[in-house]
C-alpha cells in the first residue's frame, strides 16, 4: 500500500481503446520481465484455460515489450540500454494499452511508472491496544502492475532487483529515484489467491474482455 503524492490517471477509459489501435511501429521498445518467485503457485493458475503467467507474457508482448529469456544476466540488461518493464503475473488482465501508455510515461518522464489500484477496504489508525480514526481511502493505493524501470535507472542498479514483493521494490526505488504512479484500470486488479481469480474471471466476462 502506498501514500502517492503524484498520482497520475488516464483521461478517459477510452484512451486505452485508442492505445490499442497504435500500428507496431508506434509501439515503445522496452525490455520485459514476467517474475514468478515469491508468489506460490498462483502465477500458474488458470484463467480462461491458460496460466496467468502465460497471459501477462502475451500482454507484454503485444504492448511492444521484447521477453527476457530466463537465463538474461543483469549485465546483458543493462547493456541494451532500454527500459524495463516488470510485470507482476498477479495482475494478468491488465490491458495492453495500460502497458503501452506506462511505457511511454517513463521514457517522457524519465521516471519508475507504478501501476496502482485505489484502496477499497477500510483503514483505521493503531496505536499500541488503541485503534483510532479511519485513513482517507482516497490517499491510498495498492501497487499492482506494470513497475516500469528507465534505462537510466536499469543503468544505476548493480544486480537484479528483488521482485518478489513489487511494493516493497517500489519503497526501495523511491528512496533513490523519481517514482510516478499511474492508476490501472479494474481489470487490472492484481489477485491474491484462486477465489480472486476465479472473481477476476467473472469481472471479466462481464466486461467482455
Amino acid at each position: 500500500m502506498t501514500d502517492p503524492d503524484n498520482l497520475d490517471r488516464l483521461d478517459d477509459e477510452d484512451d486505452l481503446d485508442d492505445l490499442d489501435d497504435l500500428d507496431d511501429l508506434d509501439r515503445p521498445r522496452a525490455l520485459g520481465e514476467v517474475p514468478t518467485t515469491g508468489r506460490g503457485g498462483l502465477p500458474f493458475a488458470l484463467l480462461h484455460g491458460e496460466a496467468l503467467v502465460t497471459i501477462a507474457s502475451w500482454a507484454l508482448g503485444d504492448a511492444g515489450v521484447d521477453l527476457l529469456d530466463f537465463t538474461a544476466t543483469w549485465p546483458q540488461v543493462r547493456e541494451v540500454g532500454q527500459p524495463l518493464v516488470l510485470h507482476d503475473p498477479l495482475c494478468p488482465l491488465t490491458p495492453v494499452g495500460f502497458l503501452r501508455e506506462a511505457v511511454r510515461r517513463c521514457r517522457a518522464e524519465d521516471a519508475v511508472v507504478v501501476g496502482v489500484r485505489p484502496v477499497t477496504d477500510t483503514i483505521k489508525t493503531v496505536a499500541g491496544d488503541v485503534v483510532g480514526e479511519t485513513v482517507d481511502r482516497d490517499s491510498l493505493h495498492t501497487v499492482c502492475s506494470p513497475v516500469v524501470l528507465p534505462a537510466a535507472v536499469v543503468a544505476a542498479l548493480e544486480d537484479w532487483p528483488d521482485l518478489d514483493d513489487f511494493a516493497a521494490l517500489v519503497t526501495t526505488l523511491r528512496e533513490r529515484f523519481p517514482v510516478m504512479f499511474l492508476e490501472a484500470p479494474a481489470l487490472g486488479r492484481r489477485v491474491e489467491d484462486e477465489s480472486a481469480v476465479a472473481l477476476l474471471t467473472a469481472f471479466a466476462e462481464e466486461q467482455g474482455a
